[in-house]
């Protein structure tokens, strides 16, 4: 079964050959069986060669299927190979199954849009790219997957390129991200030339006994890939461009959010932990970078009135949580949390994209209200993964993965108190968020009438995302409520165990509760704020400080006047230096030359024949004098 591994990619990549080849001739109908059904397929897939996998485990927990050599060049011979193991089958999990069923809720919500087969086209590179990424054996075809999806997530994201804005926004999402590839792609040069190989299993074995060489070697490489892991996860400083990116269809910003580009950065740590291990400084930053983004976009979520912003900017929140996870050495806590939140933050978007579709492609939440009961599934799954993303205690699978990062924050030998009052205040502002969003979108007074409601392609993955934001978190509970760890069992044949403190083992279950009051603490805020007192709600987004929170804190402002402007002064000083004047010349030469040639071709046949005579002529005085 496991020799069936490519088949997994393959599948979605032969899905957007045959809808870019097929274009607008397919029927919708078609286009859509072989959009979803490539990869309802992979899902099927990785789910049966999971289960292989689980209960007959290859040889050291690994199954490497090698293809191809794809170069060849000395020492240099990186290979078209997939390499399956723990970490890789949960997100290949993850990027099936949650995409097969954004791919689901696809074929109703992008329906009507002329655009149709172009959109499932996308996606399925986009889940090709993803696939790619995370089962590659080295590190040159991850980056070929990473490079995948920073594109397909241009082609998305202006999907509805008619809108110039869209277009802006597609264009930043690819410029930003793309400071972090770069600074991938030199951490990768500096890697290979240290180690001699990008073979992820001679990096893990080899990296600690050859770059413990060389402190100064170790950070430069840490900090690269981790500057690289920032773009494409969009952690501070380079956030910016996944609020911009809620211009792309609903089940973009899903697939994007939730199950493929913005969790990229969190597998590239995950992998390449060994190195990340050999730096201690490196931890230090992940960690640090993690806290603060938490914070800063969980406030920043606090005051948007798009209901897609408020789960963007709560999505750069949840990352960073797994960020903080990674820099205090937890892991499997970080990988266990991506897949919680890829099954609740998929949900919110779906959500989302149901509410704004009946009431007619509104996203402005002060403008809505009171949908409970004319959207009664919508609002239940709804309800569902924001508790989730508050993290309810005890019925919510959020509570047990975001417990389990703040726990390993404070009693972690990485962690510290600092660390953890950071998780632990954001854990409230996202409650507040959250549930300010719910109480604004369904309660109180209906402000528009629904003229849309979601058919059975939208309600079925809301369903099932439902059901796992509920009881996925059931298979890892912690000490104090059950001691079950099936998933960090799993994840940790290949990633290692996380070093707890002795000293902090026994303040378990006081810290849980802490965690537990925070987050109802937060809807209870939240409710008293904007569900009792929605007028003051109202005066208060109109507040200064609301604005300032509203814009992401000017870091677009900040980056405009401090490197956007002065590149575009200086541009417009350079625009008619000499050089410029050289091919501008070149150029009306080249105008000036074809205007007389095309003088010539005037219709007129006796100037054709006279044409032809001269020509002979001279032909024939050049043969006579030579």
């Amino acid at each position: 079964m496991m020799t069936l591994l490519w088949l997994i990619p393959a599948l979605p990549l032969a899905g957007f050959l045959m809808l870019a080849i097929g274009g607008t001739k397919l029927p919708r109908l078609v286009a859509g069986i072989i959009g979803v059904g490539s990869v309802g397929l992979a899902a099927f897939l990785s789910l049966a060669i999971g289960v292989v996998f689980i209960t007959a485990p290859p040889v050291g927990d690994v199954f490497v299927q090698h293809l191809w050599t794809w170069i060849d060049i000395g020492h240099f011979q990186p290979s078209v190979a997939f390499r399956l193991d723990s970490l890789s089958l949960v997100f290949v999990f993850v990027v099936t199954f949650v995409g097969f069923l954004i791919h689901l809720y696809s074929l109703e919500f992008m329906k009507e849009d002329e655009g149709f087969s172009r959109f499932f086209a996308w996606m399925n590179l986009f889940v090709c790219s993803m696939l790619i990424l995370v089962l590659a054996d080295n590190l040159l075809l991850l980056y070929l997957g990473w490079e995948g999806v920073g594109l397909c997530s241009f082609l998305l994201i202006g999907f509805w390129y008619k809108d110039s804005s869209n277009g802006a926004a597609a264009q930043k999402a690819f410029i930003i991200t793309r400071i972090g590839d770069a600074a991938l792609a030199i951490g990768l040069f500096l890697l290979f030339w240290e180690v001699q190989t990008l073979n992820i299993d001679e990096i893990l074995e080899n990296a600690p006994a050859i770059l413990s060489r060389n402190d100064n070697v170790i950070l430069a490489i840490g900090l690269l890939l981790l500057v690289g892991a920032v773009g494409k996860s969009a952690q501070l400083p380079l956030q910016t461009w996944l609020p911009d990116a809620m211009a792309g269809p609903s089940p973009v910003s899903a697939l994007i959010h939730a199950a493929t580009m913005v969790t990229a950065g969190v597998y590239l740590l995950s992998r390449m932990h060994v190195v990340f291990e050999l730096s201690p400084l490196v931890m230090q930053t992940i960690a640090v970078i993690g806290a603060a983004t938490l914070l800063v976009a969980g406030l920043s979520a606090l005051a948007q009135r798009d209901i897609k912003r408020v789960l963007a900017y709560s999505t750069i929140s949840q990352v960073g949580y797994m960020f903080l996870a990674l820099g205090v050495g937890a892991w499997s806590a970080a990988v266990f949390h991506f897949m919680i939140h890829a099954f609740f933050k998929a949900l919110l978007f779906l959500g989302a994209g149901a509410v704004i579709a009946s009431l007619h492609h509104e996203h402005d939440m002060f403008k809505m209200g009171g949908l409970r009961k004319q959207l009664p599934v919508t609002f239940l799954t709804f309800l569902i993964a924001s508790a989730s993303l508050a993290a309810l205690p005890i019925i919510t699978a959020g509570f047990y993965s975001k417990d389990q990062i703040l726990w390993f924050s404070w009693s972690s030998e990485l962690g510290s108190p600092w660390l953890w009052f950071t998780g632990l205040l954001g854990a409230f502002i996202t409650a507040v968020y959250t549930f300010r969003m719910v109480f604004l979108t369904f309660f109180g007074e209906a402000r528009q009438q629904v003229t849309h409601t979601p058919g059975w392609k939208i309600k079925v993955p809301l369903v099932i995302l439902g059901f796992l934001s509920l009881c996925g978190g059931f298979i890892e509970l912690p000490h104090t409520l059950g001691n079950l760890h099936l998933f960090s069992g799993f994840t940790e044949r290949t990633l290692p165990g996380v070093q707890v403190s002795e000293a902090a083992a026994s303040s378990e279950w006081i810290l849980q509760l802490v965690a537990a009051l925070a987050a109802v603490g937060g809807v209870g805020v939240a409710y008293w704020a904007f569900f009792r007192k929605p007028d003051n709600a109202l005066q208060v987004q109109e507040s200064t400080w609301a604005g300032f929170l509203l814009r992401g804190w000017n870091f677009d402002r900040l980056y405009a006047t401090v490197f956007v402007n002065p590149v575009v002064w200086l541009s417009g000083i350079n625009k008619n230096d000499f050089i410029n004047r050289i091919y501008d010349g070149i150029g009306r030469l080249a105008s000036m030359v074809h205007k007389m040639l095309s003088r010539t071709q005037n219709g007129k046949i006796r100037w054709y024949a006279m044409g032809i005579v001269i020509g002979a002529v001279l032909t024939l005085t050049i043969v006579i004098l030579l």
